[in-house]
Formats: structure tokens, C-alpha cells, sequence
């Protein structure tokens, strides 16, 4: 059996590697345009940093690991430019390569969503949602004073910090009036009094050019113009789906690729996972697009299973979230209340602000949101401060199951004082709302 895995990414590498597990007899290829696979971009602001000191470091398993210990024919630096049924059309080396398939998984991944202003082709305008321009970033920084970041999203802000922590003067650009526009006012206001601190943030400005000649020298918004000697660009990302279509596959409303719990396509024997597919938003119960790593990591499992020709199916996902900024931590999972409204539940919510350790063991506060429908049943956390991780850790697990304000409540938290309290945080907001949900 021949199979052709289009994208050596957290997805790609995960199928791979189940399917030579369960058929280790087949021919397993995997093509992937970058020079390294496994590859987690997420981690680059913590190699511009210095945090991490080698890029490769990124990479959960190099291409010698697949290949030796798997058994995985990987071709790095290969772009796939034709899919038809049965066969590919790979550019390897400068040349046209023709390659047939008996099953295809898309694990094309997602990128970086442009400016669409004026001379964003510039030199020194760079975005750091593949694993290469983190080089990239890194060498351009070391010769730069100024730095603009456009968009406050998890990179951006990572990348602020990043930056910052160098030496370099970071101004931050934001269209909406708060940093992490997908989270509620009470938790953005909170990060942005932060992020005040640490760099130059701007809320509330649209930028409508990067100016410059050879080289990147301004960047100017509809209130200001900002100097500078590079940009990054951190304003979002858009689902590959290009070569699929290619193919006649079908995309969902969120324009990723619609797939079923067994990560199929329409197409016969084509697959798709990873942030090029859509899977189900648990929370909702609706088809939702989650371009996340450890979703797409068991999205590309479930599919190396069924193209296995075993049977497994991918339930969907919550989309849980963590960042951080010079220590404070910022996690959601769920919807915000926003969200909530936007998708026509008729929310109620608690927020609550507390120790996230016992009293004396003063640790720092923590800002917990719970959001709710009109029924109990729990729609979303969000938290800012000191020990945000394991709340979020314990709210995705609930949310997972579908669980009530109740059993937020009724939750069995351990209580370790240097740790956790008495009435952990959860727990506490998950009481706050017993008051507007009628319980004593």
C-alpha cells in the first residue's frame, strides 16, 4: 500500500508514524516543504529569546529519527505542486518528480494571514508562523533598535516579550482595544496593564502602510507613525487548502477542510488533519476550525489509524489556550462570553479575583471568568495571574466531559498550600454563579 502524506508538521508526522506502526509493511512517504519536520513554531519567540539556543531544538524528532527508527521515507525541502487522483507532482532538488498514491492524508497546515497593506514585501517584514523565519528573526533582531509588532495574538504577544527581553524597543500594534481580542474585557484589561509596562502597546489602530525603500523604516496606522527596523506580523493565520481543492476536496464553512470523525474527506481515500481541517468545537457541538498543536497532533493520529485500515474517531476538541507575559500567565478554554453570544447561547458569568495560593503563602492573584448558559452548563475559563495553567488544565477536562456549574463545583481539586487553596479559584467562580443559576 502506498501512502502519500502531503506535510511533515504535528499532524503529518503523527499519521506517519501510526501507520508504520500498525503496518509497518507499507510504503509510508511524507513530503514537506520546510527543511525539518515535527516542527513546532510556536516555540520561535523562545529561540529569538535565547531561551532555546538551537532551532532544531524546536523539532520533537529529527529527519534521521523518522526515517531510521520509523521507517518513514521523508522528503524535506519537497513541494508538492500537483495532486490528481492517484498520483503527485513533487519539486525535489529543482526537479519534477511524479510519485502515485493509494491514500493521501492534507496535512498542509495553516499560514500566516498578510497585512494586505502597502510594501509588506519589504525586507525586515517578517512573520514568525513558520519555523525558518525564525532564523530569520533572530539575525534581523540582533541588528535592530526598533521593533514593531502588529497584531497582540498569542505570538505577538510572546514575541513582544521576546524582543523586549533583548534590549530592543518594542512597540505593539492592536486593532481591537484589548490584547487576546477572542478573550473577555475582564481578563484583556488586565493583560494590557501589563503589557504597558514592559513595551510601547497601542490599542485601538489599524495599520495602513509599512513604509520604506530597500528596507522597512516606518510602519504608519490611522493615528500614528512609528519608526522602526523591523515588523513582525502576528495578525492570524488561514487554513492550506489549495492543493486540496486541487483534488475536489470539500471545505466547511470555516474554509478549512470538511472532514468526518474519522478524519476522511469527500474524496475517496484522501484524508485531512491538522489546522488545514476542521473537527468538531465540543462546546458548541458545530464543525469549528481549532488550529492548535496538541489537536492536531491526535487529529493526525486518529487519521494514521483509519488509513491503517483500523478504526478510531476524533471527538473534537475544546480549544484550550495558554501564553504567558513576563510572568503572567493567560489560559482559556471554551468560549468567552462573547463568543457565547456571537454563537446564540444567552450567557451568565462569574468572575472572581483571589490568591491563587493559600493566603500565607502570598504567590500572586489570579482572575478566573466562568462562563455558563441559562441551563448550567458550563461554555468557558478564563484566567489571568499566578497559576492560571492548572485551572485551565482542570476546566478543559470538564469542559471535555460537558460538565455543569455543579461540577465545577463539586470537582475534587487537591489542596496543596504552596499550590492551590481550600476553595480553589474554579471552584469559587463555579459558586459565585449558584446565585444567578438559582442554586442555594
Amino acid at each position: 500500500m502506498r501512502i502519500a502524506i502531503i506535510g511533515g508538521g504535528a499532524a503529518g508526522m503523527s499519521a506517519a508514524s501510526r501507520i508504520k506502526r500498525l503496518r509497518p509493511e507499507w510504503d509510508v512517504k511524507v513530503f514537506e516543504r520546510a527543511s525539518y519536520v515535527s516542527h513546532a513554531p510556536c516555540g520561535v519567540p523562545f529561540y529569538v529569546s535565547g531561551f532555546v539556543r538551537e532551532l532544531s531544538q524546536l523539532c520533537a524528532y529529527n529527519i534521521d529519527f523518522f526515517r531510521e527508527d520509523r521507517g518513514i521515507d521523508v522528503h524535506p525541502r519537497s513541494e508538492v505542486r500537483e495532486v490528481g487522483d492517484g498520483y503527485l507532482e513533487v519539486i525535489e532538488d529543482g526537479r519534477k518528480m511524479v510519485y502515485e498514491w493509494d491514500k493521501l492524508l492534507f496535512s498542509t497546515g495553516a499560514r500566516a494571514t498578510p497585512l494586505n497593506v502597502s510594501c509588506e514585501d519589504l525586507e525586515g517584514v517578517l512573520c514568525v508562523h513558520y519555523i525558518e523565519n525564525g532564523e530569520k528573526v533572530k539575525q534581523m533582531a540582533a541588528k535592530s533598535d526598533r521593533v514593531v509588532v502588529v497584531g497582540s495574538g498569542y505570538i505577538g504577544i510572546e514575541m513582544s516579550e521576546a524582543l523586549s527581553s533583548i534590549g530592543k524597543k518594542v512597540t505593539l500594534i492592536e486593532k481591537e482595544r484589548n490584547p487576546l481580542p477572542d478573550f473577555d474585557e475582564e481578563i484583556g484589561v488586565i493583560l494590557k496593564k501589563r503589557l504597558e509596562e514592559k513595551v510601547e502597546a497601542k490599542f485601538d489602530e489599524n495599520v495602513v502602510s509599512v513604509e520604506g525603500k530597500e528596507r522597512v523604516r516606518k510602519v504608519v496606522t490611522d493615528k500614528a507613525e512609528y519608526d522602526c527596523d523591523l515588523v513582525i506580523v502576528a495578525v492570524g493565520e488561514q487554513p492550506n487548502v489549495e492543493l486540496a481543492k486541487e483534488l475536489g476536496v470539500k471545505l466547511g464553512k470555516s474554509g478549512a477542510i470538511e472532514t468526518n470523525s474519522r478524519m476522511e474527506t469527500n474524496v475517496a481515500n484522501a484524508y485531512a488533519a491538522g489546522d488545514c481541517a476542521e473537527t468538531i468545537n465540543i462546546v458548541t457541538g458545530e464543525k469549528d476550525w481549532i488550529p492548535l498543536a496538541a489537536p492536531a497532533n491526535k487529529m493526525g493520529y486518529v487519521a494514521g489509524v483509519n488509513m491503517a485500515g483500523r478504526e478510531m474517531e476524533f471527538p473534537g476538541a475544546v480549544r484550550s489556550q495558554l501564553t504567558s507575559f513576563y510572568e503572567l500567565e493567560i489560559g482559556k478554554t471554551g468560549l468567552s462570553e462573547k463568543e457565547a453570544k456571537a454563537k446564540g447561547f444567552k450567557p451568565i458569568s462569574a468572575t472572581i479575583t483571589t490568591k491563587s495560593t493559600a493566603r500565607y503563602l502570598p504567590n500572586g492573584d489570579i482572575t478566573v471568568k466562568l462562563v455558563a448558559d441559562e441551563s448550567g452548563k458550563v461554555l468557558g475559563v478564563q484566567a489571568v495571574g499566578a497559576g492560571v495553567g492548572k485551572r485551565i488544565y482542570a476546566a478543559a477536562s470538564l469542559l471535555y466531559k460537558k460538565s455543569r456549574v455543579e461540577d465545577f463545583f463539586f470537582v475534587d481539586l487537591p489542596y496543596y498550600p504552596p499550590e492551590s487553596r481550600v476553595w480553589d479559584p474554579l471552584i469559587v467562580a463555579a459558586r459565585n454563579l449558584f446565585r444567578k443559576l438559582g442554586i442555594p
